[in-house]
């Protein structure tokens, strides 16, 4: 049974430990959180009062005989913790965003490359039954060639979400806004279906919290992955000032016909077809908010599955880097601060 700490007692925090708490061979049992009194009701919540509550992950590391730790932490965060655990041995599973810089990714790397430990992210939106019911399709050549993409991603984030946390809307702590935070998967998406860009123009603009955050609300992104005559294009839109949390839309285009999923609904249709297909998934696994994905339980399960089996696990740190890489330059493209 792998022992297992989570450092952050925030919302998503919540999710990985009822997730772990449920796992047969997980035991949790320790919360860490700067703040005592969360990473106390949380071991009274996910641990049946077995586990044990410290202010640090450094506390934790130092009384806990751990083979492993979640990291559910501010963003700025990520990177530091995980170095801390990888040179412990630690496995190590990390929320988005895999860095916040790409000095911090090559730590990141360097950390991991020295370590004989697992290092595995919660790009969970990979695990949809949708994704996987999309990727089939293209696989199958149900529309041809691929010609471009499209996604949009339009939530409502206001000012509390901000200010509130002590470290959202600020560059340093936060490293970026509607991308970095809230619209990654999208892309990671996108670029699974549609490959490695070879251009990329963007921009970007805070539209409803000005003078409240340092970071984006909205931006858009134009990406080429081919050359030529017809160039395979992408267009991708994402921003926090809308008025609700929208299911997300991402859609394929091929020479003959289109997948579009949104939410958790496939429809596509081949050239010919007088009425496109559409195919609804069934799962909703995710004990969080609806509009991130389902696949949160299946993507931390797969992790100790490849933990005690030695398998490759399909979001390790190779698995994460086109994406890392591809958001770092839409940034700067857009002209923001080189993060």
């Amino acid at each position: 049974m792998v022992r297992v700490g989570v450092i952050g007692c925030g919302n998503i925090g919540k999710v990985h430990s009822m997730i772990l708490k449920e796992l047969k061979e997980v035991r949790l049992c320790a919360m860490a959180d700067i703040r005592i009194d969360r990473a106390e009701e949380f071991c009274r919540q996910y641990t049946e009062g077995n586990g044990n509550a410290y202010e640090s992950l450094e506390e934790m590391l130092e009384k806990e005989e751990l083979d492993g730790i979640h990291i559910c932490t501010p963003h700025f965060c990520h990177v530091p913790m995980a170095e801390m655990a990888l040179k412990k041995g630690l496995h190590v599973f990390m929320e988005k965003p895999p860095a916040i810089s790409r000095k911090q990714f090559e730590q990141l790397e360097k950390a991991s490359s020295e370590s004989g430990a697992r290092l595995g992210f919660c790009f969970q939106n990979r695990y949809n039954e949708t994704t996987k019911k999309a990727t089939e399709l293209i696989e199958e050549g149900k529309i041809g060639a691929l010609r471009g993409g499209r996604a949009f991603v339009t939530w409502n984030r206001n000012a509390p979400y901000y200010t509130e946390s002590g470290w959202r809307g600020k560059l340093e702590s936060e490293g970026g806004g509607v991308l970095m935070n809230q619209s990654i998967h999208a892309l990671d998406l996108l670029l699974g279906w549609l490959g490695k860009p070879i251009k990329t123009e963007a921009s970007v603009s805070n539209h409803h919290l000005k003078g409240i955050v340092e970071v984006e609300d909205t931006l858009e992104a134009y990406m080429e992955f081919t050359q030529g005559k017809d160039p395979v294009r992408a267009s991708f839109y994402a921003t926090t000032a809308y008025v609700s949390d929208a299911p997300v839309l991402i859609e394929i285009a091929g020479e003959r016909g289109f997948i579009r999923v949104e939410g958790d609904t496939v429809t596509y249709q081949e050239a010919g077809e007088m009425e496109p297909v559409i195919w609804r998934s069934k799962k909703n696994l995710v004990p969080g908010k609806s509009y991130w994905g389902s696949g949160h339980e299946a993507c931390i399960h797969d992790f100790y599955d490849c933990v005690s089996t030695g398998k490759a696990y399909g979001n390790d740190l190779k698995s994460v880097r086109l994406t890392f890489n591809t958001m770092m330059d839409i940034y700067e493209s857009a002209g923001s601060e080189e993060k």
